[in-house]
């Protein structure tokens, strides 16, 4: 088996620390694209109108006019919380108010 090596005893002091530097660079990018993947957190209607401090009748209204994605597996019903999170909407200075 043939080795591939690299000699690096001709390069100046700046041409080794740029190599470093390159390669500092494409491992923090490695490190930024390779994060691991959360699992995507269900809660059930129960949880989400706790979450929301609101009646589960609301959670169901909301269900029905298309505000809150439901998913099931037989007859449990959940939904995701970052979906939930998503359809949140923030109300102040420049969102809701006309001042």
């Amino acid at each position: 088996m043939q080795k591939n090596s690299t000699l690096i005893h001709e390069l100046t002091h700046e041409e080794l620390l740029s190599l470093f530097e390159g390669l500092q660079a494409q491992l923090t990018e490695l490190k930024h694209r390779f994060q691991p993947v959360q699992p995507t957190e269900f809660l059930t209607r129960t949880e989400l109108a706790e979450m929301l401090k609101c009646d589960l009748s609301t959670i169901h209204n909301w269900t029905k006019k298309g505000t809150l994605i439901p998913y099931g597996i037989g007859n449990r019903v959940y939904y995701k919380r970052s979906e939930v999170e998503a359809v949140l909407i923030p109300f102040g200075v420049n969102k809701g108010n006309n001042k």
